[in-house]
């Protein structure tokens, strides 16, 4: 197992950078939040039965699919910290569009296009994100994805009120679209100077510019294993986001307040993970960090399922939450330092990829719950746990010794 060397503390345009990176991140989870509870609402004003809403509300993440591929070839053209900030201000669009559209077709149409530019921005953040983290010399990816989670809440917290004061859909979201576009573009100002090519190639973890990749079969192997671990950590938020209150609730017999529990145990537990990831990957390394998730996911929600109960499926979603708050992070981290790829190739292909979970665990847990019931529908996440841990191997062991890393900025 090998240890990296000390590094010297980061430089005040570095700590700057990671400030930026970190409110590119919180605008990235307030934006969307901020629709999300206007739904109900926009399904009322345009008259939509459940199947019909249920097809548009769908085009946001398949937008995200068809776009996805596109992020490597912008970041190349732009550079990720402008890329980001581009495709913010774009999904702050597509987001008063899809409040104020007349028509469900127009909704759906908008909605496709907020899902294509969330994508390429989430691709862009994060690959300005690893590359402050390289500059660093230590691991603090996990902490810009506790932070979007931190966005998430803010600006679920921002569209409550907005209802509870009577603003209208679209004056709410034209609020929240000019404040994080705002955010978005002072943060700019403050990312690393200079192209993503050079510095990876500088890095050794990318192709200089005008430099062919060099595909092989190990490299592909390498990414289908990446793209199992990132997706084991978005199957079991689905199942979290999408079952949890609904087993809780109609197999489990608990009240409809207590069986939001699930889904907020397991994002709760989540962001404790995420905050902690980095201290842990430093002194562990990626590898032992996510085994030792994957085994607490199955573990936990394992027994939940095996001896049914509401304390304890709530437990076991905390458990599962806690487990894979690093898988994701971990994932985009190895697919961007993969060498042979050019800058931003390795990050796009997982990131795009890993969004396929999302658009199809829900059919097929519900499949299996049609047919077996909720509580053997949900094995996928003691599944997604062991599968975590089984090729955990693909990440890397290396590990920072505690005296080797320097206080927090």
């Amino acid at each position: 197992m090998s240890s990296a060397p000390p590094v010297a503390p980061p430089t005040a345009e570095l700590r700057h950078a990671r400030f930026a990176v970190a409110a590119l991140f919180l605008t990235n989870g307030a934006l969307f939040a901020n629709l999300i509870p206007r739904y109900p609402g926009i399904k009322s004003a345009l008259g939509a039965d459940n199947a019909v809403y249920g097809l548009a509300v769908a085009a946001f993440p398949t937008g995200a699919i068809v776009a996805g591929l596109a992020a490597a070839p912008v970041i190349r053209r732009l550079g990720s910290a402008r890329t980001a900030v581009v495709g913010t201000v774009l999904t702050a669009l597509g987001a008063v569009a899809a409040a104020s559209g007349p028509s469900l077709p127009v909704f759906a149409i908008t909605l496709f296009l907020a899902g294509a530019a969330d994508a390429i921005t989430d691709v862009g953040q994060n690959t300005h994100g690893l590359r402050v983290q390289r500059e660093y010399g230590r691991s603090i990816i996990n902490s810009f994805h506790a932070i979007w989670s931190i966005g998430a809440v803010l600006g679920g917290s921002m569209a409550a009120g907005a209802i509870a004061l009577g603003l209208p859909a679209p004056v709410h979201l034209a609020i929240a679209a000019a404040l994080f576009s705002i955010v978005a573009l002072v943060a700019a100002r403050f990312c690393l100077p200079g192209h993503d090519i050079d510095a990876a190639a500088a890095s050794g973890t990318g192709l200089a510019a005008g430099a062919r990749p060099r595909p092989s079969l190990r490299l592909v192997l390498i990414i289908a294993a990446l793209v199992l671990v990132a997706m084991s950590g978005t199957l079991v938020e689905d199942a979290g986001s999408t079952w949890g209150a609904l087993y809780l609730h109609a197999s489990l017999g608990a009240p409809a307040a207590v069986a939001a529990a699930g889904f907020v145990a397991l994002v709760g537990a989540q962001f404790i993970g995420r905050m902690l990831g980095d201290r842990l990957v430093d002194r562990f390394g990626q590898r032992a960090v996510a085994r030792a998730g994957g085994a607490v996911t199955a573990v936990g929600m394992g027994v939940a399922l095996l001896v049914p109960s509401v304390p304890g499926t709530i437990a076991g979603f905390a458990a599962a939450g806690l487990g894979v708050a690093t898988l994701v992070p971990a994932a985009m981290h190895e697919a961007d330092e993969l060498p042979g790829l050019r800058a931003g190739t390795g990050l796009t292909v997982v990131s795009w990829l890993m969004r396929l979970g999302f658009l199809l665990s829900p059919p097929i847990v519900g499949l299996v719950a049609d047919h077996a019931g909720l509580r053997v529908g949900l094995l996928v996440v003691p599944l997604a746990g062991i599968v975590a841990f089984v090729l955990a191997s693909a990440l890397s062991d290396r590990r920072r010794p505690a005296a080797a890393v320097p206080a927090r900025a």
